[in-house]
């Protein structure tokens, strides 16, 4: 009965979110490309964050039944797929816990709402979400929060399979929350297992990271800062000769980490990329006219440095303020960013979504987030955004959706390259136009070439007469339809292999409607 269900969902939903893209691939006007080539092929990082912690994004509250749970997934991938997105960023630890098959660390409770349940009938949400968005030709980026252990909103009780339970000595009570400790080389080697683990049995797109390596400040009653306790980890350090002050030296124990993820994800999987979203905000003046939460100071994380030091595939810096706003100014703070970038890793804008419910007069609603991202295309050296969170989209606020949608993400668009990782492209694909018998429309066969597994992502560029579209599509697809009989018939079809890191094959072109019945020449350039 559980696999029929499921079953069913994926049949009935990829078709529909497939299709969607389709419909809202709008023709480039015959203009576009004066010598009769098709448009360049966007590349644009369209991610979205999709939180589990307390229940923010996904499931929508804790103890629903499997169906309900992989129906709403299903929902999310949908609305991603018609917005034109190409990833989602999916939290997969929010707390020293798991939203998939661990033998180390707990079912996270925001499933159940009993820490260590399973979800019944089973299933593994990680697992599932990486099938069912692939199948849609989004990529999956695997969300860890490296050393939260336990928050207050998390609920039912402590499994006694926690790292609170098995392992006390390494939990710091940090104000009302549990904090595992990033000086303890135990509590190091469990979040590298952790990440190291999903990366090798997952089939992830990518790894991410969020901002809390040491926990924001907290304050007592009486508004005094809360000191984090590592006052006898760091004694033991400069009893053993070390000589960094208590903050070099927390950022050291960061720095370490990010270092050795990064080398780790690599290891397994060399295509698996690896990113952060650190705090907009890496230090007041930076740049001049910037102010705000010192992250250098207070959380410890040298951001800059991971960048600088080619640490990370990519950065997706929290620019959750709005345009020209005082002292957080997002485009200059996007360009400080941009500027740092030594080793040309990708930087991506974090943006706040939320800022699209905001239509009082002094708020601009949807404009905020349209205006966010023609400031991120126009900055050189940017190449995409992160909107947070789905929960927003799926609100869909002063219409962001549809003006996303009719506008900004009209066009389809591929994620950009990482040649860093591999810069060899597929080869060229070979491809078909034929007639499909049992429908009469044309379609066309898609195969790798000779040799080749199926790529990652097929481009599809088709020019009729109302000009060039161009789709993006699964690369697991091996036949796709093009147009009915006539005149609405392409008279050209570039397609290209995508590969995993991104890197574009030479195109196949094929001539669909010089000889439609039943010759029909193909060719390559």
């Amino acid at each position: 009965m559980a696999n029929c269900f499921v079953s069913l969902l994926r049949k009935v939903a990829v078709p529909v979110a497939f299709f969607a893209a389709a419909a809202t691939s709008a023709a480039q006007p015959p203009s576009a490309r004066r010598d009769g080539l098709p448009p360049a092929i966007s590349r644009e990082f369209r991610g979205v964050w999709i939180a589990t912690v307390n229940n923010m994004d996904w499931p929508s509250r804790a103890g629903l039944s499997t169906w309900q749970q992989q129906a709403e997934l299903i929902e999310l991938l949908n609305r991603a797929v018609e917005m034109h997105l190409n990833a989602v960023i999916f939290q997969v630890r929010p707390e020293a816990d798991a939203l998939y098959q661990s033998d180390h660390e707990p079912w996270s409770p925001f499933l159940s709402g009993r820490m260590g349940r399973a979800p019944e009938p089973y299933y593994d949400p990680l697992a599932f979400v990486v099938r069912e968005a692939h199948a849609r030709g989004l990529e999956v980026h695997a969300w860890f929060n490296p050393y939260r252990a336990l928050q207050p909103a998390s609920p039912g009780d402590v499994a006694p399979s926690h790292v609170a339970r098995t392992e006390p000595q390494a939990i710091r009570r940090y104000g009302s929350q549990l904090w595992l400790d990033p000086s303890d080389p135990a509590v190091v080697a469990r979040t590298v297992r952790a990440i190291v683990d999903v990366t090798r049995r997952y089939d992830v797109d990518a790894i991410h990271v969020d901002d809390y390596f040491y926990p924001y400040r907290e304050t007592d009653r009486a508004g005094r800062t809360i000191p984090f306790p590592d006052a006898a980890a760091y004694k033991r350090y400069t009893r053993g000769g070390g000589t960094m002050s208590l903050s070099d030296w927390r950022r050291g124990n960061v720095d370490a980490l990010v270092q050795r993820l990064g080398a780790e994800i690599h290891a397994v999987k060399p295509w698996v990329r690896f990113g952060i979203s650190p705090f907009g905000i890496w230090r007041p003046g930076y740049p001049p006219s910037v102010r705000g939460l010192d992250s250098y100071e207070e959380i410890f994380a040298d951001s800059r440095k991971w960048l600088n030091n080619g640490w990370v595939d990519y950065l997706v810096p929290q620019l959750y303020w709005p345009v020209g706003r005082p002292q957080q100014d997002f485009s200059q703070l996007l360009a400080w960013w941009v500027s740092q970038n030594s080793y040309r890793r990708h930087i991506w804008a974090g943006l706040n979504a939320g800022l699209a419910k905001d239509t009082e007069p002094k708020g601009r609603g949807a404009r905020e987030i349209l205006d966010q991202i023609r400031l991120t295309r126009a900055q050189t050296g940017a190449s995409g955004d992160v909107l947070f969170s789905m929960k927003v989209l799926m609100q869909d606020p002063d219409s962001l959706d549809e003006r996303l949608m009719r506008d900004t993400y009209a066009q389809p668009a591929l994620v950009p390259a990482s040649p860093w990782l591999d810069s060899i492209a597929p080869g060229r694909p070979v491809v078909q136009p034929r007639l499909d018998a049992a429908s009469g429309e044309m379609v066309i066969d898609l195969d790798p070439a000779n040799g080749e597994k199926a790529p990652w992502l097929w481009v599809v560029q088709a020019h009729t007469s109302s000009g060039w579209t161009t789709q993006i599509i699964p690369g697991s697809e091996q036949t796709h339809f093009l147009a009915g009989r006539g005149e609405k018939s392409p008279r050209e079809v570039w397609v290209y292999a995508v590969g995993r890191t991104g890197n574009l094959s030479p195109p196949a072109r094929a001539y669909p409607d010089e000889d439609p019945i039943p010759e029909l020449r193909t060719g390559g350039r």
